[in-house]
């Protein structure tokens, strides 16, 4: 199915947020994990800007997703980054103050897609989001990014100590480079 990207807007407060209208998909994940670069991906056009300076994304960027006929399918929210130390603390302490809300109680949010990369060990930040999103009873979904960039014997390995330092049965792995894993992706998107 082909898709329509529409930039809708940013917002750096929870009374900024869009009027909830249809199922919102949050990405959520370390700064230069490849949030944009994979959103851009699954719709298959350049919607979300991509920048080659971790951390620049500073708001909750909403997309409206439409099928082929025009019709609202339902949002994407590409969220600022974490875990990027160059990042001022009093912007990154902010950020709690309306990230929180979104995926605490947004009731039109059916599912973070929360990526790691697939070339970094399992990190103590992405754990943490894991059971913050368990404890608020949150759906989600480990993606493992940039998994072109390893042999296949690297992949089983990395994505099995992904699993393990996670504490999550499944991992999708996702290349927005090749499109390896994307038809997946959707699946659990459109699920």
């Amino acid at each position: 199915m082909r898709y329509q990207t529409q930039f809708l807007l940013s917002a750096f407060d929870a009374a900024q947020f869009p009027a909830p209208t249809v199922p919102e998909i949050a990405f959520l994940g370390r700064s230069n994990v490849g949030k944009s670069s994979l959103l851009n991906a699954l719709v298959g056009e350049k919607a979300a800007r991509v920048s080659s300076t971790p951390g620049r994304t500073r708001a909750i960027n909403f997309f409206l997703v439409s099928d082929e006929s025009n019709r609202p399918r339902r949002v994407f929210a590409d969220l600022p980054g974490y875990g990027y130390a160059k990042i001022s603390k009093s912007i990154s302490a902010e950020w709690p103050k309306f990230i929180e809300p979104y995926l605490a109680e947004r009731e039109t949010l059916a599912l973070c897609v929360c990526l790691v990369d697939s070339n970094i060990p399992p990190r103590p930040a992405d754990k943490q989001l894991l059971d913050w999103l368990r404890s608020v009873d949150r759906d989600f979904v480990v993606v493992a990014t940039k998994v072109d960039r390893l042999s296949g014997n690297e992949r089983t390995r990395n994505l099995a100590a992904l699993r393990k330092g996670l504490g999550v049965e499944e991992i999708l792995a996702v290349s927005a480079k090749t499109g390896a894993g994307l038809r997946e992706l959707w699946g659990r998107i459109e699920g």
